[in-house]
C-alpha cells in the first residue's frame, strides 16, 4: 500500500481596487504562511470611490470571478474598503466560495477593544460616504464618528512614511523623533497631517458628547502609518488596524472551511520555505512592482497584466 500524495494547499484570493490591500495580504501570510495566494489589483479602474454602486459591483464581481474561476481561489478576502462597503453582496452572488470583507472585522475588533463604546473611524471619502463603518459599529452597540482623510493615501504612495525600523522604534519607545534629513522631514509632514485630522475628529466627538477610546484605521493604506497614529492618539486609546483585523477574521473563518467544502482542506500549520504568491494588475504593473514591495514588506515579484474587460 502506497501513501497518497499530500493534498495541495488551498488558494486564498485577495482583491483590491489598487495595491493598498497588500497590507491585508501581508497580515494573511503571517498567519497562514503555507497557503497559496493570488492577489489582484484592479488598477486600470481605480479609484472605485468615484464610481456608482452598480459599476463598483460589476467591477468587483469580475475581479472575484477571475480569482475563483481562473486562479482557483478557495476563499476570497476583499481587501478594499469601498468594495466591501458597496459590493460585498454582489461579490458573494458572483462566486461560490466564502467571501470576507474588511469592514465587519474592523468593527468587531473595535467592539472588543472599546470600553466606552465610542469609536473613531478614519477612511477615504468613498468609504465614509457609504457610512458602512458607522452602520457596522451601530450593529455592535457602538457609537462611531467617521472622518475622511484624503491627504493620507497620496502621502503613503509617495513614500512619506516611517521605515519599518523607524516604526519599530516608535512602538518600542514613546517620544522617539522622526529621523533627520529629507526622509525625516517627509515623515514629519505626514505626522502633522495626522495630528490635524485627529484634532478635528476629536473635536467633533467632544461636540457630540462622545468619549472615544478606540480609533479604526479604515483604509488598507493606513497600516503603513500605524506607528504615527499610535504616537498621535491620546494615552490609552486603542488603534485598530483593519488589515490585521481582517486577517485574524480570515483565519477564524478559514478554519471552518472543511465543513463548507465537504472534505478536509490541507493544514497550513507548517510554513514552507517560500510563500507562493502570484500578483495580477489590470494596469500600471511597473508602479505595482515598485510600490507593492513596500506595502507587502517583501518582493512582489513579476506582476502579471490581465484584462477583465470594461
Amino acid at each position: 500500500m502506497t501513501d497518497s500524495a499530500p493534498p495541495s494547499p488551498p488558494t486564498i484570493g485577495v482583491f483590491d481596487s489598487g495595491f493598498g490591500g497588500l497590507t491585508v495580504l501581508r497580515a494573511l501570510i503571517e498567519r497562514l504562511p503555507a497557503a497559496r495566494y493570488a492577489f489582484l489589483g484592479d488598477t486600470a479602474r481605480l479609484p472605485y470611490g468615484s464610481k456608482s454602486r452598480r459599476t463598483i459591483a460589476r467591477y468587483a464581481a469580475q475581479s472575484a470571478r477571475f480569482l475563483v474561476n481562473e486562479q482557483g481561489a478557495d476563499f476570497l478576502v476583499i481587501a478594499c474598503n469601498t468594495a466591501s462597503a458597496l459590493a460585498l453582496d454582489a461579490i458573494q452572488d458572483a462566486v461560490s466560495v466564502p467571501v470576507l470583507g474588511v469592514i465587519e472585522p474592523g468593527a468587531e475588533a473595535a467592539r472588543a477593544a472599546s470600553r466606552s463604546g465610542d469609536v473613531l473611524v478614519i477612511a477615504t471619502d468613498a468609504t465614509v460616504q457609504s457610512h458602512a463603518y458607522a452602520a457596522a459599529c451601530q450593529a455592535r452597540g457602538l457609537r462611531g464618528i467617521e472622518k475622511a482623510c484624503p491627504l493620507l493615501v497620496p502621502l503613503v504612495e509617495e513614500g512619506w512614511t516611517p521605515s519599518p525600523a523607524a516604526a519599530l522604534s516608535f512602538a518600542a519607545q514613546a517620544g522617539v523623533a522622526p529621523p533627520q534629513g529629507s526622509q525625516g522631514a517627509q515623515v514629519a509632514v505626514t505626522a502633522e497631517v495626522i495630528r490635524i485630522y485627529l484634532a478635528e475628529l476629536n473635536a467633533e466627538a467632544a461636540a457630540a458628547g462622545l468619549h472615544p477610546d478606540t480609533l479604526v484605521l479604515g483604509c488598507t493604506h493606513y497600516p503603513l502609518l500605524r506607528a504615527l497614529f499610535e504616537r498621535a492618539v491620546p494615552p490609552g486609546m486603542s488603534v485598530i488596524d483593519s488589515a490585521e483585523a481582517a486577517a485574524q477574521a480570515a483565519v477564524r473563518i478559514f478554519n471552518t472551511l472543511p465543513a463548507s467544502f465537504g472534505s478536509p482542506l490541507p493544514s497550513v500549520l507548517a510554513p514552507p520555505q517560500v510563500v507562493e504568491i502570484r500578483c495580477f494588475a489590470t494596469d500600471s504593473v511597473e508602479k505595482f512592482e515598485r510600490l507593492g514591495s513596500r506595502f507587502l514588506e517583501r518582493p512582489v515579484g513579476k506582476v502579471e497584466l490581465v484584462d477583465l474587460g470594461g
